[in-house]
């Protein structure tokens, strides 16, 4: 810690450097100040306590804005014990001692910021102030909340103008203009999407902790390599029925505007009723399944019950009727309550045996994925989670085109190491030919039937990963045919390409803009500022109130005291003595 001494003669640049060393000093060594007199031409100050002879008086020199020290008594007498509560420590003073940690780390807590107050100064400050200084620091940085939704339409505009092609609009609500929804898809996704990713897409929400909260739903997709492909997001005030099918509709509609033909469609989500509402009425022919991964983490959770997890994944995963029913049956004998809480999740929307649509071994959506790209966003203003996600899709998209030009074989990486698997264990299987098409394969454990018309096999993993099982491999090449060739398309390196093949351009820093309050020319001459949502986080911070489940079932314990042998009290509350000396006086 710098010593924070001065001496007469000592000069500042300006008043505001002379009062910020002034006010440093005076929280470094731990002793509360009293200004007497602080204008833009004179400053005098003494140590608050009563006695102590601590005095600084300091003047501007004439025509500079330089101030200096003309005299200043140094001893104290108070025994520097501020270090409580700091009246100097004010939220401006702890905001400009956040600032830069905040532009590096947006997460930074404010019980970091007491920890690192109090490690540097050695002051206590409440956690209500270091809370308030981050909020305040943040608009600082980043802009207020209602800054952000202000600029929306701009900030949309701006997104189709850098990235021709793309949908970016903001919905809003009322006479008075309240945002309600915003919708965002860059062209690159869309296009990539349609020409070089698997037809799956997953569907979820992530609350938003902003001022005016919010939820954030998206829409993600598979790459050739398996990799997270963002497709589509938007922010909606409230998460409901009615906002799941606008987002879908307007998904449809950036599907619709992009391709001769709509795609055969899987989707995945967390099976609530607004979202399979939502994909019935807005992808009627697509297939609708339940995430894996949030079915199995809620059924453990509800049942606190790891055993049900890993049964559950693996009746999600059983190719035959009797592998299902064992697996459910040892459900049932582990918890019959689980068994039962199952049944409400038709295995046709989760079990790979009974699933009528096309998932290539994807039980799970990647969605968690993709809401950890703005984790650390989530207490911005709206304009600066929309960025967080622009920037990380520009650089992802470069970094995997890059990558993938020392991509040299047919498919990507994930499938090409299962291709090569599979036609390793195809070299031990002994082929027998029906006819052209059709054709048994023996192995050490078993016998299958392939059709390689059909692109079939009776294990059913052709048919599930789309891309040749062993014994589909086997089968192949006894024929002297290109194994590769049978693989599904989107799995070769040519459709990683083409899913990234556009690019993904940088919009222009908000200072680029035009001016706030200017609508762009594209933009109707009438049209208006939106403003925040109504809705808006509670002051403070959010109650948390703990209940041990086991208490649930339990009778409250009746407490008995062993001096009167009632009960509803201890023997050391008891008072039972004073009422026994009230009636006999």
């Amino acid at each position: 810690m710098e010593d924070h001494t001065f001496v007469v003669g000592q000069e500042f640049p300006d008043v505001k450097a002379f009062r910020n060393a002034i006010k440093e000093a005076a929280i470094a060594q731990h002793f509360e100040l009293r200004i007497i007199k602080s204008d833009l031409i004179r400053y005098f100050a003494k140590c608050a306590t009563e006695g102590c002879p601590w005095r600084i008086r300091g003047v501007k020199l004439p025509n500079a804005p330089t101030f200096t020290i003309r005299s200043l008594e140094r001893t104290h007498t108070c025994g520097k014990n501020a270090q409580n509560g700091h009246h100097q420590a004010s939220v401006d003073w702890i905001v400009s001692f956040i600032e830069e940690r905040l532009r590096d780390n947006i997460n930074y807590k404010p019980k970091d910021i007491l920890h690192d107050i109090h490690k540097q100064y050695g002051i206590i400050i409440p956690y209500k102030q270091a809370w308030r200084a981050k909020e305040r620091g943040l608009a600082a940085i980043y802009g207020s909340s209602e800054e952000g939704y202000c600029m929306l339409p701009t900030f949309c505009e701006e997104i189709k103008k850098t990235n021709p092609g793309s949908i970016a609009e903001v919905f809003t609500t009322g006479a008075d203009n309240r945002f309600q929804r915003l919708f965002v898809s860059f062209h690159a996704s869309i296009c990539g999407f349609l020409s070089g990713c698997l037809p799956i897409v997953g569907l979820g929400g992530i609350q938003l902790k902003s001022k005016y909260l919010g939820t954030l739903l998206s829409a993600t997709a598979f790459d050739a390599d398996g990799g997270l492909f963002p497709l589509a997001f938007g922010v909606v005030d409230t998460e409901n029925d009615d906002s799941w099918i606008w987002f879908l509709s307007e998904l449809h509609k950036a599907l619709e505007m992009n391709s001769e033909k709509m795609p055969q469609l899987t989707f995945l989500s967390d099976g609530q009723k607004g979202t399979l509402d939502a994909v019935r009425r807005k992808f009627p022919n697509s297939c609708h399944a339940f995430c894996m991964r949030y079915l199995s983490e809620s059924i453990s959770k509800e049942f606190k019950n790891s055993r049900l997890f890993h049964l559950l994944w693996k009746a999600a995963y059983a190719k035959t009727t009797t592998a299902f029913k064992e697996k459910m049956a040892e459900i049932e004998e582990a918890s019959p309550e689980a068994a039962n809480w199952i049944q409400q999740f038709p295995p046709s929307r989760w079990a790979l045996l009974y699933f009528e649509g096309t998932r290539y071994g994807h039980l799970s959506s990647n969605i968690e994925e993709f809401n950890r790209w703005i984790l650390d966003a989530r207490e911005l203003p709206i304009i600066q989670v929309v960025e967080q996600i622009h920037n990380k899709l520009m650089s992802e998209f470069e970094d995997r085109r890059t990558r993938s030009h020392s991509w040299f074989s047919v498919l990507a990486p994930s499938a090409e190491t299962r291709m090569q698997e599979v036609i390793s264990r195809a070299s031990t299987y002994q082929v027998l030919r029906s006819d052209e098409v059709e054709f048994e394969v023996i192995s050490a454990e078993r016998s299958d039937i392939v059709n390689i018309g059909k692109h079939s096999c009776s294990c059913r993993d052709w048919q599930l990963y789309g891309i040749p099982c062993a014994h589909a491999a086997a089968a192949i090449m006894s024929c002297r045919k290109d194994v590769y060739a049978f693989a599904e398309k989107c799995f070769t390196v040519a459709s990683y390409h083409e899913a990234y093949s556009e690019e993904i351009y940088p919009i222009p820093q908000k200072i680029d803009w035009n001016k706030f309050g200017e609508a762009p020319s594209t933009l109707d001459e009438d049209a208006q500022v939106v403003r925040p949502p109504k809705f808006r986080r509670p002051p403070g911070r959010p109650e948390k109130k703990r209940i041990c489940v086991g208490e649930l079932n339990h009778e409250k314990h009746t407490v008995h005291c062993s001096r009167c042998n009632q009960t509803g009290h201890y023997k050391t509350t008891c008072k039972a003595d004073i009422m026994k000396g009230i009636e006999q006086f």
